[in-house]
């Protein structure tokens, strides 16, 4: 039976910006795979800070890939109640879809602190860990073994800087996909948090 290789690429999206899509593009042609699914987390255990609303980083992935056949969102850590473990998430997963290899894609400040998650022994082996390398960075982790690294550009983007970007009415044309930066508009959001909810 045929093996599909998916990625997951996980996070708050909020908003979803072009270092994402360049993260999961290269992470896809570099390791091979069939897709990758970007998964909003509903609740995120690592995040102290509000986030806006579920509904509204769903549909702002959505518009970011929509020309995309072979990226998709996966909403499952909404369906789920309590903080989002990947480790719960990824069993679900590998239960839901049995002939299908995943690999986890994180940055390489998150393989650092892999020491810290939930059950890592456990979901060490049940993906294929990604690390996303800057250039001349090595990683500071005990399972380096366990992680397969790629290179991608480095753009130094972050969902934090966007935010304040567009509180404040700053030029975003050229950090997020024109569909994304309209429903922001839209929307209204980032303007006076009435997006955000407690996480």
């Amino acid at each position: 039976m045929t093996t599909r290789k998916i990625g997951i690429l996980g996070g708050t999206f909020d908003p979803p910006h072009l270092g994402h899509l360049i993260i999961a593009s290269e992470a896809k042609e570099q390791c091979d795979l069939d897709q990758v699914w970007f998964m909003p987390s509903a609740t995120p255990p690592h995040k102290s800070r509000q986030v806006s609303s579920g509904k509204h980083r769903v549909a702002m992935v959505e518009e970011m890939i929509v020309d995309r056949e072979d990226f998709e969102v996966s909403t499952i850590e909404f369906d789920r109640p309590g903080p989002s473990f990947t480790v719960d998430t990824i069993l679900q997963l590998k239960d839901e879809h049995p002939n299908v290899q995943f690999y986890f894609i994180i940055g390489g400040d998150m393989v650092d602190s892999l020491h810290t998650w939930e059950r890592i022994e456990t979901l060490l082996n049940l993906v294929t860990f990604v690390g996303v390398k800057r250039p001349g960075y090595k990683f500071q982790t005990p399972f380096i073994q366990q992680i397969q690294s790629i290179d991608t550009p480095l753009i130094d983007l972050s969902s934090t800087m966007l935010r304040e970007r567009f509180k404040s009415g700053k030029n975003t044309q050229y950090y997020v996909t024109k569909r994304v930066g309209k429903y922001i508009e839209v929307n209204r959001l980032y303007e006076d948090g009435t997006s955000i909810e407690d996480c």
